[in-house]
């Protein structure tokens, strides 16, 4: 597949003035099924909006290799589940796997993409106004040196100090010996991680998406032939041994489409030293994204402490509830990964109607997905983990504890999409914002003491609801919060919008665990449960008037039409 770009025709100069209006979402384009147009010229490329099938083909590529990873995940936490079970030995390696963890959402997912796209998408401005060099290398040559170097002492100091975090982290933990091997060995992911974060934010500002969305593929499959060829001998520590491997097949993906997009245009050895100097990291904007992410995923932090002084086996039921229930989160902010450089770029442009009325689509959108998927996890939660985990060492009374967890852990699903989307719009203007920061610690704050109000009655559960809480509470004051500090979405009609879906998603919900249920077989109540949620909420939804559905369908439909026209050509 080539690489995407934006197929706007290079011929078609820029029009004066301010961009144009920001095209519909998802693949509504009547063109869809039209040749491509001839290559653009990258600088035209760069300068000029996204077509509405640019956006198309970004989101399917995105979304097939989303899907792709995510399915992978699974056969990688089924493959823990089966060699490892959920003992011991796994509470050791998810204990180290909090590095991995970490480094993504600080170094991938949300913290250095929170400072890079914008600092890119302006780089890529400068340079469509013809500024003298390449802005965009100036960046590169400023900001990467510094930022590997910091990855790597970083690195290093965790491995030195790998007892030290066990024992702080987990302190409770069986055999801390074997979780302090883990850690040293997950510790080289800072550095890998944060080479592939700094490959990824590039590329995606300049609107290429295939190489990022493959990275977890990637990971995955480093991590599943790992604990495969090498969990006979050296047991857990294969699993953590695979995500070293994984880290550096991430960067190796995307650094043959990396240096094509610094090949765009050369500058002498003396520009680029000076360009260096002059494009120093912007601290403050570093601090506040990498800030927010660190507070955001010390929910984890929270839940394996408290998990650690229960029983062997509690903070495996945790993971292996989160990793499938955060799947309808993780699939609804999909079309978000292509559009957040989207968003950065209307602002560096100036162009705030078509910010605000981006973000306000991508909230509709991701909240009609999650919600469905909200609706279908709690429905069928039994079926689901029996199918998926419930074999080898994994018992039947693992399955039970694990749905339970995973059917409170969904409760927050809405809340985790809302962050995700809304603090994305925080960040696009590439500024330094503390409010961010301060919901999230207010969220954390309420994880902590509604973990530690129900851990002695709830147990696994209880954490399992402090974190729905925690996120939710987050959510809420980043919404509060938009009107003055960032794109200044209309609040009542976004919350207005989003009460549809959610109460298509309760009467599903109901429904799909009636229905579910009726069936003594999981592949049957799972498929009869299914059906019925996602039956009841898209008519519930529709009759609803909820106006995510309506692009939400047209991607089903352009997504099949063009799987069809893969396979059967």
């Amino acid at each position: 597949m080539p690489p995407l770009s934006d197929p706007t025709p290079a011929s078609a100069p820029p029009p004066p003035g301010p961009a144009p209006a920001h095209p519909p979402l998802a693949p509504t384009s009547p063109h869809l099924a039209a040749l491509p147009d001839p290559a653009p010229a990258p600088a035209a490329r760069e300068q000029a909006p996204p077509t509405g099938r640019f956006l198309a083909h970004a989101a399917l590529v995105t979304a097939s290799l989303s899907i792709a990873a995510a399915l992978l995940g699974l056969v990688r936490d089924q493959s823990l589940a089966r060699l490892f079970g959920a003992g011991r030995d796994t509470d050791a390696f998810l204990v180290a796997w909090t590095v991995p963890e970490f480094a993504a959402t600080l170094l991938i997912e949300d913290g250095l993409a929170f400072a890079l796209i914008p600092a890119f998408s302006m780089a890529l401005a400068r340079r469509a106004r013809g500024a003298p060099g390449d802005p965009v290398r100036a960046l590169v040559a400023g900001t990467l040196p510094r930022l590997a170097l910091a990855f790597t002492a970083v690195g290093a100091l965790l491995a030195v100090a790998a007892p030290q975090f066990v024992a702080v982290l987990a302190p409770g933990l069986p055999d801390p010996a074997l979780a302090v091997d883990c850690t040293r060995l997950t510790a080289t992911c800072v550095l890998s991680f944060g080479l592939a974060g700094y490959a990824s934010a590039a590329l995606r500002a300049h609107r290429r998406f295939l190489a990022p969305a493959a990275i977890y593929l990637a990971y995955n499959a480093g991590i599943i032939t790992a604990m495969h060829a090498l969990g006979g001998r050296w047991g857990v520590r294969s699993a953590a041994f695979g995500v070293a491997a994984g880290g550096c097949l991430m960067v190796a993906v995307q650094l043959p489409s990396l240096v094509r997009q610094l090949r765009h245009r050369g500058i002498s050895g003396t520009q680029a030293r000076a360009a260096a100097a002059a494009q120093p990291l912007d601290v403050p904007l570093l601090a506040t994204v990498l800030l927010f992410a660190l507070c955001r995923q010390s929910q984890v932090l929270i839940e394996r402490f408290l998990a650690s002084e229960l029983p062997a086996g509690a903070i495996s039921h945790l993971n292996y509830a989160q990793k499938v229930a955060q799947i309808p989160m993780t699939l609804s902010m999909m079309l978000c990964t292509v559009t957040f450089p989207l968003v950065a770029r209307a602002l560096a442009d100036g162009d705030t109607e078509r910010a605000r009325d981006r973000v306000e689509q991508d909230l509709a959108l991701a909240g009609c997905l999650v919600l469905l998927g909200t609706a279908a996890v709690v429905a069928c939660a039994p079926q689901l983990i029996g199918l998926l985990f419930q074999r080898g060492a994994f018992t039947a009374q693992d399955t039970a504890t694990t749905a339970g967890v995973m059917r409170v852990y969904a409760l927050g699903l809405l809340g985790q999409t809302l962050t995700g989307v809304l603090v994305r719009s925080y960040f696009s203007a590439g500024r330094a914002t503390w409010y961010p920061v301060a919901a999230m610690t207010a969220g954390i704050v309420a994880t902590s003491w509604v973990g530690a109000w129900t851990l002695g009655s709830w147990g696994v559960t209880g954490i399992a609801a402090a974190n729905a809480s925690g996120i939710t509470v987050t959510a809420v004051l980043l919404l509060a919060g938009m009107r003055r500090r960032s794109v200044p979405i209309r609040t009542g009609p976004v919350l207005h919008e989003l009460s549809r879906p959610l109460r298509a998603a309760v009467v599903a919900t109901v429904a799909g665990g009636f229905v579910g249920s009726l069936p003594s077989a999981p592949l049957a109540g799972l498929a009869a449960g299914g059906a019925t949620v996602t039956v009841v909420f898209v008519l519930l939804g529709w009759a609803l008037g909820a106006q995510g559905f309506a692009p939400a369908l047209r991607s089903v439909r352009t997504l099949t039409r063009k799987l069809a026209h893969a396979v059967l050509r």
